[in-house]
């Protein structure tokens, strides 16, 4: 039976089930998810833009005509052994019997309609398409779906694998609410793996995903390209990865566990598997400056950037003038590498002499592992992966006591009981049985209080440990799926004892409550549960980190006490490219506030939490929202921002108000946490990167030499043309006169430009037919990559020699060709066709359907009569790298100006009545709106002047569009990491070196913790304070009781100022009258300072000498005044 006569035959019976059986009734639910709109199909009438467009783009088909909605059929197998299957199935998706016509797609898109980049464009800005497709065609199991089970499926099913089958034997307790996010007190008593299927197929219907709720046998592991078993006997584990290990081809393993505060990973991935991309950076590249004729030649290259090769890294040549032997493509092997140069192992002694140009490129080599089976691993594990070097000796350790453990249950049927001490000791004779038998490799020290610890927590699988673990394995199957990224090789042990509550508990403090938490408890212990549940929590973005941290707070019973209380805001609304990642939104929340909406998916997880959601920014514009009153009564901060700015304002609030800040942050696969704990570490504002380096305006308008360049001149160009220019336009004539004053007082060089664009457009290139728009766009092409290019070279021919007589076109400088229009170029068509579609938007002008048929495209282009161009003697092209502006000025600017206004006026006089231009703001994520054909057709044709290597349009977006990488995996890893963090603040009293700060990078990988770095103490006399104090003082006080006030502490001070005014110097006579003024009166009388009714106090910053005249840098003072 073909597939789509099954599903239709499978939907039939369960219509039949329903009808007839009422104990299947509660199954349609499960049979019918809501779509998301994957692969093949589209919803009509649902938004999936900023601006409410209904033009949502097609995956298969680039459609100009309304799009109609093409059905997929959830297929919904139903086995005798209750295995469930949900899911979109290809084979029996259906066109709904619309027809599409076919158009021209940008140039190098082609035939990459498989991957719906309006969803994955962040996941695909990490992978790109060639991993994506991979994944697209993987099936994996999981099998054990408790906490870390449901967390490795739901990254998977966000990064869109063909298929996940969850297995589980054993049914939902309520044990299992402290780490599962799909499960409810609903579920208890249900197979755990049918009870996952459900939510898990919301999060991304183009994946089938099914169940299995039997004995799983060795042979039903051949239909994955993956398996991980998150559950499973050691017995158990070495059989199936034998038949995994042998298997041809082989299967990927995965065991993986996390028992309490200590967690494992075990990677098989065969005898012999293939890593494509072993860290998924872009191959590093260097301009070359010059090449000597050695044995062996040294290569140096421009200043413009670092060098980032090493020794041993593989380079190939291109484009060198003078040594043409090094462009042949061959691989050559460097060492000695430098910041600006490095030594080639090759005899360049008979190679021509090098003139000059070249670009050298690394190359990135496949890489072969060679995996040991687990059999073989257990006796000789090899190097195990280290996270935190300080504990280099527990990884031993903990290899025995994970095989321990296994021992314990096979032999007793049960897990150690938590607060047994006699379980405790049960399993370190079994440890110390084990590591006697290891010989040499036997450990020195099994660490008994380890073991003891890690024995009481054994049976609990914490969420904080399932969500990082989750990430972890979830990146590891991607590996084994697609060959991106070098895999775990081949154990990776973990512990966060420093977790623990500082004070010592009574056994009976372990024993369950018969509550959802009952696995939390069996690990903290009932008080510092209670502290979680009363604590006051301010979640600041709701964004992919915001979410994971609402689902590991709600799951750990954070505010879910009677004292607590969760805040949480964000003011963005989600969008489509958020589904692959922020996972407490479904398609159909698209358009709807973010804080909303993942208040009420993280209620529905823990309907006893405690949660506001608000949709204001935090900054000082908010700071009426977000008063003292609300700061003073939090007990933490945790960041879940995307920029460096709201994180500093946050970290100063929080320093201000001496309370707990959790960071975090991931880029790709990378990832970090900073604790921000008061008085013990250093605030996040302590330490800054550098600023990112910006290129030279010069090079950017003139000389560009790589597609970043051709990039950011391309977006500037967009909202030069469409959106700043219409919007100067409608200023103008919305109030002429008045804009017309401006100018004229402005009277700069700058001024001279606007009007001479809006000039432009009001005249010259104003357009009132589609044909005009066409008109324009050609033109525009004739002028960026013809017209500007011949006058570029003329001003500059190629043998020109700069002031010193050095050639002008010397590296990392590339000399321009000017391109010649031709029709049958389907990338200069599609420029034309996004150029006036965009600039008949900004005139509202409508748009025809022929303009994406490329045949009648043409013969409109070829209508337009393109003026010949001869180079101008004396024009002035900037080279100054310091320059920050291309227009210069001149001495009659005014006088332009008044004649550019008196033109306007004239164009003004023949605009019909209420005419007003439509400004375009830059939106990278829709694809049906030109915007991204637009600017990667303007990069790309520049990049063909200066011979640089074109990008397709997803690429363009990427780097236009600012799109920062991001997966599920590492953000996932990022929350578990900060909410293990969490169960130390929120107990208090733990001391600097038990907290952690980590960065990570799951594509190599690379696990870094250590402890914060404690905040710089100052010291004066007998007192010593940091970054952390505030001095208070009460009673509000007069200038002069304050500066007495100072004085009794042996500070004398000389300046007190508020914000950026000065309200008290010495030097000043007349301050002195201010003196028994009260300080508020004065900030109010001098600073013009507000003072809010829910503000109580200011702050003033106080510059003080000690008795020996040397400044002394004090704490800011807050002055109460109520």
């Amino acid at each position: 039976m073909d597939d789509r006569k099954k599903s239709f035959s499978v939907v039939a019976l369960t219509v039949i089930f329903v009808v007839f059986c009422g104990i299947f009734r509660s199954l349609l639910y499960y049979m019918l998810p809501r779509k998301r709109a994957g692969e093949g199909e589209v919803v009509e009438g649902e938004s999936e833009t900023k601006n409410n467009s209904n033009n949502i783009k097609e995956v298969s088909v680039t459609s100009p005509i309304k799009k109609h909605r093409i059905v997929a059929t959830a297929g919904t197998d139903l086995t005798p052994d209750n295995n469930v299957t949900i899911g979109n199935n290809s084979s029996s998706r259906s066109s709904g019997g619309s027809v599409v016509e076919p158009t021209f797609m940008a140039p190098g898109d082609a035939n990459h309609n498989d991957i719906d980049e309006d969803l994955h464009s962040r996941q695909l800005a990490v992978y790109g398409r060639e991993t994506m497709r991979r994944l697209f065609g993987s099936n994996v199991l999981i099998s054990g779906m408790q906490g870390l089970g449901a967390e490795i499926a739901k990254n998977l099913i966000l990064a869109g694998v063909k298929s996940v089958t969850l297995h589980d034997e054993g049914v939902v307790e309520l044990w299992d609410l402290s780490s599962n996010f799909v499960f409810s007190e609903n579920d208890v008593g249900k197979n755990r793996a049918f009870a996952c299927v459900q939510k898990l197929q919301e999060l991304n219907n183009a994946v089938v995903i099914s169940t299995l709720t039997t004995k799983l046998t060795k042979e039903q592991l051949s239909d994955f390209q993956a398996v991980v078993f998150t559950d499973i006997s050691l017995e158990k584990a070495l059989e199936f990865d034998d038949y995994c290990h042998n298997h041809q081809p082989s299967i990927s393993f995965i065991k993986t566990e996390v028992r309490g505060l200590f967690g494992s990973v075990f990677c098989d991935f065969g005898p012999e598997f293939t890593v494509f991309d072993v860290d998924g950076e872009e191959p590093h590249t260097g301009i070359i400056a010059s090449i000597s004729n050695d044995n062996p030649a040294l290569v140096s290259c421009v200043d413009d950037e670092r060098l980032e090769f090493q020794d041993g890294d593989l380079v190939v040549f291109s484009e060198v003038q003078g040594m043409p032997e090094l462009n042949d493509g061959k691989p050559r092997k460097i060492k000695s590498a430098r910041p600006y140069s490095f030594t080639l192992e090759e005899d360049t002694t008979n190679f021509g002499t090098y003139v000059k140009g070249g670009i050298v490129t690394q190359v990135k080599e496949p890489k072969v592992l060679n995996f040991k089976p687990l059999r073989e691993a257990l006796k000789d594990p090899g190097d195990f992966l280290l996270g935190d070097f300080s504990k280099v000796d527990r990884p031993p350790v903990l290899h025995i006591a994970f095989q321990a453990l296994d021992k314990f249950i096979s032999e007793l049927g049960r897990f150690p009981v938590a607060g047994s001490e006699e379980d405790a000791k049960k399993l370190a004779s079994l440890a110390a049985n084990i590591n006697d038998c290891l010989g040499e490799a036997k450990v020195e020290d099994v660490n008994p209080e380890l073991l003891k610890h890690f024995a009481f927590g054994a049976r609990a699988v914490l969420n904080p440990m399932a969500a990082m673990f989750g990430g972890i394995v979830g990146q590891e199957v991607v590996k084994a799926c697609s060959g991106k990224f070098h895999p775990l090789f081949q154990f990776f042990y973990f512990d966060s004892v420093e977790s623990l509550p500082t004070e010592s508990l009574d056994p009976s403090d372990f024993k369950p409550l018969n509550s959802r938490y009952d696995a939390q408890i069996s690990v903290f212990g009932s008080k510092l549960q209670k502290k979680l549940e009363d604590a006051k929590v301010f979640i600041v973005g709701s964004g992919a980190l915001g979410c994971e941290f609402l689902k590991n707070v709600a799951l750990m019973g954070v505010s879910c006490g009677s004292q607590g209380k969760l805040t949480i805001t964000d003011d963005d609304v989600i969008e489509k490219s958020n589904l692959s990642r922020q996972f407490l939104f479904r398609d159909w929340n698209i358009g709807q506030a973010k804080s909303t909406v993942a208040a009420s998916a993280a209620a529905s997880i823990n309907p006893k939490l405690n949660i506001e959601a608000l949709q204001n920014r935090v900054g000082p514009e908010t700071e009426s929202v977000f008063n003292d009153n609300f700061w003073e009564n939090l007990t933490v901060v945790i960041n879940a921002l995307d920029n460096v700015n709201a994180r500093l304002y946050v970290d100063q609030r929080c320093l201000y108000f001496q309370k707990p800040l959790l960071e975090s942050g991931t880029l790709g696969a990378k990832c970090n946490t900073q604790m921000v704990i008061p008085h013990l570490t250093e605030n996040y504002g302590a330490s800054r990167d550098p600023p990112e380096k910006q290129a030279p305006m010069c090079t950017v308008h003139s000389f560009p030499h790589n597609i970043d360049h051709c990039l950011t001149w391309a977006r500037s160009e967009f909202e030069g043309l469409l959106e700043k220019t219409p919007a100067e336009v409608n200023a103008y004539l919305s109030n002429p006169d008045e804009y017309a004053a401006s100018m004229r007082n402005s009277g700069d060089a700058q001024a001279k430009d606007t009007l001479e664009r809006i000039n432009e457009c009001l005249d010259r290139e104003k357009c009132e037919t589609f044909q005009d728009c066409i008109t324009w766009a050609r033109l525009r092409f004739e002028d960026y990559f013809a017209n500007r290019v011949k006058q570029l070279i003329y001003t500059f021919p190629e043998d020109a020699a700069t002031s010193t007589g050095a050639p002008f076109w010397s590296a990392p400088k590339r000399f321009p060709h000017p391109l010649q229009f031709s029709a049958a170029d389907p990338s200069h068509l599609h420029f034309i066709m996004a150029a006036s579609i965009l600039r008949a938007e900004t005139f509202g002008i409508p748009v025809p359907d022929w303009v994406k048929n490329p045949k009648m495209l043409a013969e409109a282009v070829e209508k337009v009569i393109v003026p010949d161009f001869q180079p101008k003697e004396g024009v002035k092209i900037e080279t100054d790298e310091k320059a920050t502006n291309v227009s210069t000025a001149s001495v009659d600017d005014a006088a332009v100006i008044n004649e550019l206004l008196h033109k306007l006026e004239l164009c003004r006089n023949n605009l019909p009545p209420g005419f007003r231009m439509k400004p375009i703001q830059f939106e990278k994520d829709d694809d049906t709106n030109y915007h991204m054909d637009f600017i990667a057709g303007l990069a790309n044709m520049r990049a063909r002047n200066y011979s640089i290597p074109e990008v397709d349009k997803l690429k363009a977006k990427f780097i236009a569009g600012r799109i920062i990488p991001a997966i599920a995996t590492s953000t996932a890893m990022a929350t578990g990491l900060v909410c293990l963090e969490l169960y130390k603040v929120l107990d208090g009293g733990h001391k600097v070196e038990d907290y952690r700060n980590t960065f990570a990078n799951l594509a190599l990988p690379l696990f870094s913790m250590a402890e914060p770095v404690p905040p710089k103490v100052m010291k004066h006399r007998d007192m010593s304070w940091t970054v952390w104090d505030r001095w208070i003082l009460r009673d509000n006080p007069t200038l002069r009781e304050l500066i007495q006030w100072l004085k009794d502490k042996g500070l004398n001070a000389y300046s007190i100022s508020y914000g950026s005014c000065l309200l008290f110097n010495s030097m000043f006579p007349r301050h002195k009258e201010r003196l028994d003024k009260k300080v508020v009166d004065v900030a109010r009388e001098v600073a013009k300072a507000e003072m809010p009714p829910y503000r109580s106090h200011l702050d003033v910053v106080v510059a003080c000498e000690d008795e020996e005249d040397n400044d002394i840098d004090i704490p800011q003072i807050s002055i109460y005044y109520r």
